[in-house]
């Protein structure tokens, strides 16, 4: 049989979560994979840890703040003992989930290769994650590791497929239920029956006889008419479902049972046969029972806060049917509570596995106590009448919610993190991705869409969920046109419309798409227009003064969050072309010769760095020259462009690179800008097949031979520019054949905080090795590889300049 790759992932996740939560005391436990992008990391699976509590956590970006995120990128575990910690350590984790627990974040990696990271939770305590469960947890993250490494070595994607597993754990008690099934002959008044049913109807399974009048004879006398009536019910009708009948234990005490059978549709004498069970429920029964008589509410909630039972007396208490409770969350059938504060109580509850209370009002002046038991497979809730408290005022009843409203703790948590979000991003690119993956999930929003203001018309920088080509129309669009977009903006007042009917009566004519009510948000900062943010919804709905409210108080927010990105990136743009201006405008063109050159900026920060390249030709030789000034600010920059001018100058004069490097240091430390710096010149001669290399600090370059092996040129080296005035540079000399090809770099291509720089260096040396590359420079030529060289080695997370000069020996 051939197997199924998704279900055989899914079965390693359920079965990681399930053996981490049975070797570790863990109440809860998550596995995150990264995305197909490895862009983000995806919750895959979770148990004991509500669904809905996670909401804003169901994906998180891989370069993102969370324990998770570091986790991945690190490859190294994260412990946090408690809320303090977690606050301390990592405040947006505490914002979205503001409750006390322990936590362990363990990578599921095999080898270099992380596929993700496996979580656990805690009841938090003084000994923090216990030392054992750490080890158990490291352990199944390693097979699961192991299990996925498998999978994809099939040829199956291992990537998340957009669904979350919950994996229900099993309760600790033993089922109170037993069930015995039977195959009844009813012609023939013969009965096949397993061991539970014979038990059931107080037999020994030996001593059954298999007829129908030993069963008879077990059943509670007055009880026959009716067990008969259903015999001939269900022959008629093909099936009977829960007739409750008594029969005798062997004592010979009656106590209930239910019976549910059918007639089969197939197969010889099929008519005449009834097939089904017998379910012995006494012992909830019992329990339920002995619970229904207290005169103090009593209720169930699952994991994700649903009620799944209640006594009588919470009826009574709440003044609501049980068939209204049941199945659904208190907090939504009962309009005094709705208050995020009583959603909040059972998340807390939930999570940190400690018991609270509090009180509530039902209208018009009823005060009840609640006090809420958890475990990892749900809560037990108690009610009680309770006295008014001295402070009235603290916990008022709430109004119902219109339907369709934003409510809930889910809402609140979504903007905290957008909070959060705006906070840290710098970028315009950043804040609309912050708005959209905060803003449309927390609203129930399906479009979004934010404009700036640039000589005065409105362009568009960002959009999601918009049909392809709908907004083309509008780009451009000048601010005192009369669409709602720019009204928003000149009268600085957002426009609601709550249904089709109210947006087309106010502009006949405008295009439309298939949403069903918007809002139109003016984007003002400091009293200065930004530009304005569309929201759709893909329903009619009221916007309440409430919500109308909040929506106007983040437009704002997110008004000065894009300014202040909008000045970043004009900042930003600059400084990157000052810098650019710094840096060789083309390379030098040689006989036998190819040269291929990158520079890419650090993915963090705006200050500009100080890596540079270089090729200078002097006469008969070419000198390649790759530099590194420590820091990132205009200082490290106008540093380099003093090194780069006295490197050229030395070289040009046809200094040997010892005295190139030697000069260039004197020179770096008459200036005394304060800074260090790294340096790699090489002089080669090309009719020859000759260099020499002499390093000052600066990582070793590495060659690919002709035959495809690499190396990193491990020769010796001086200390680094502006240490020591009397430094001296050591030059060794290098052979090239035909076919080579040497690569000079600085240190932001091979950092990564996961690994040590050597690693680093191996994998640019792997990356040039091998008769793949070969083929590559032939197909694709020395830029190809230049490429696949960032592509390879370089980090995603890098904070980093990165420069890489490739030269080809022909």
């Amino acid at each position: 049989m051939s197997r199924d790759p998704a279900r055989e992932r899914e079965a390693l996740l359920t079965s990681a979560v399930r053996t981490v939560l049975g070797g570790t005391d863990a109440h809860g436990a998550t596995v995150y994979l990264r995305s197909r992008d490895r862009r983000s990391l995806v919750l895959c699976a979770v148990a004991g840890v509500p669904l809905s509590v996670l909401g804003p956590f169901r994906r998180i970006a891989a370069a993102g703040p969370l324990p998770i995120a570091v986790t991945y990128r690190t490859g190294r575990t994260v412990l946090l003992a408690d809320t303090e910690d977690t606050m301390r350590r990592f405040p947006q984790l505490a914002v979205g989930l503001p409750y006390d627990f322990a936590s362990a974040y363990v990578p599921v990696r095999a080898g270099e290769e992380v596929f993700g990271v496996l979580g656990m939770l805690w009841a938090a305590s003084d000994d923090g994650v216990p030392e054992a469960a750490r080890r158990h947890a490291r352990a199944v993250a390693a097979r699961l590791a192991a299990g996925l490494a498998a999978l994809e070595a099939a040829g199956h994607p291992v990537e998340p497929n957009g669904e979350t597993t919950v994996v229900e754990l099993t309760p600790p008690s033993a089922p109170t239920t037993r069930v015995g099934l039977f195959d009844w002959d009813v012609a023939l008044g013969e009965v096949a029956a397993d061991d539970q049913f014979c038990e059931i109807f107080g037999l020994a399974p030996g001593d059954f006889d298999g007829r129908a009048e030993s069963l008879a004879a077990r059943i509670a006398p007055g009880d026959l008419p009716e067990f008969r009536a259903a015999v001939r019910g269900a022959l008629e009708r093909g099936r009977v479902l829960a007739a409750r009948l008594r029969v005798l234990d062997r004592d010979g005490h009656p106590y209930p049972v239910e019976l549910w059978a059918r007639v089969p549709r197939d197969g010889p004498g099929a008519r005449g046969r009834l097939v089904g069970a017998v379910l012995d429920t006494r012992t909830g029964t019992a329990a339920a029972a002995a619970v229904e008589r207290l005169r103090e509410g009593v209720f169930s909630l699952d994991p994700d806060g649903r009620i799944t039972y209640a006594n009588h007396s919470v009826e009574l208490l709440l003044q609501a049917r049980r068939e209204d409770l049941v199945g659904h969350h208190p907090w939504q059938v009962l309009p005094w509570l709705s208050d995020p504060v009583y959603e909040n109580r059972y998340r807390a509850a939930l999570l940190s596995q400690q018991p609270t209370a509090f009180l509530a009002r039902r209208p018009p002046d009823h005060w009840l106590a609640f006090s809420l038991y958890p475990d990892a497979h749900g809560v037990t809730g108690r009610v009680v009448a309770a006295d008014a408290p001295s402070d009235a005022a603290a916990a008022p009843a709430a109004e119902p919610a219109a339907p369709g409203t934003w409510t809930g703790l889910g809402v609140m948590y979504h903007l905290l993190q957008l909070a959060s979000a705006l906070s840290e991003a710098v970028t315009v690119r950043e804040v609309c991705r912050a708005v959209a993956d905060e803003i449309l999930p927390a609203l129930g929003g399906q479009e979004l869409a934010i404009y700036t203001i640039r000589e005065k018309h409105l362009h568009l920088v960002s959009q999601s969920g918009y049909p392809d080509g709908f907004l083309d129309r509008f780009e451009g669009t000048p601010v005192g046109a009369r669409v709602p977009g720019a009204e928003t903006l000149s009268t600085g007042t957002p426009i609601f419309f709550e249904n089709v009917g109210q947006l087309a009566a106010a502009y006949p004519g405008l295009a439309l798409d298939d949403m069903g009510a918007w809002a139109f948000l003016p984007l003002i900062a400091s009293g200065h227009p930004v530009g304005s943010c569309i929201l759709g919804f893909d329903r009619p709905r009221p916007f309440t003064l409430e919500e109308r409210g909040l929506l106007t108080a983040l437009a704002g927010f997110i008004a000065q969050a894009l300014e202040r990105a909008r000045l970043y990136d004009a900042e930003f743009t600059l400084a990157r072309g000052l810098q650019q201006a710094l840096l060789p405008h083309r390379l030098p063109r040689l006989d036998g010769i190819r040269i291929a050159a990158r520079y890419l900026p650090g993915t963090q920060g705006m200050e500009i760095g100080g890596d540079w390249y270089d090729a200078i030709v002097t006469g008969r030789d070419l000198c390649l020259v790759i530099g590194d000034v420590e820091g990132h600010s205009v200082g490290a920059a106008a540093t380099m462009g003093q090194l780069r001018s006295a490197v050229r100058a030395f070289a040009t004069g046809g200094n040997p690179p010892d005295e190139v490097l030697a000069r260039t240091n004197e020179l770096l430390l008459d200036l005394d800008p304060g800074l260090l710096a790294s340096c790699c010149l090489v002089r080669l001669t090309p009719g020859e097949g000759t260099a020499l290399l002499a390093r000052a600090g600066h990582l070793p370059p590495v060659l690919r031979h002709p035959d495809g092996r690499a190396e990193a040129l491990e020769v010796p080296g001086g200390p680094l520019l502006g240490v020591d005035q009397h430094a001296v540079y050591p030059i060794s000399d290098l052979r090239l054949e035909p076919g080579s090809v040497l690569a000079l770099y600085t240190d932001g291509l091979v950092e990564d905080p996961a690994v040590e720089i050597d690693a680093g260096v191996d994998r640019l040396r792997a990356a040039l090795a091998g008769p793949e590359v070969g083929r590559l420079i032939a197909e694709a030529g020395l830029d190809g590889l230049a490429d696949r060289v960032l592509r390879e080695v370089g980090s995603t997370h890098r904070v980093d300049d990165v420069a890489l000069m490739l030269t080809a020996y022909r």
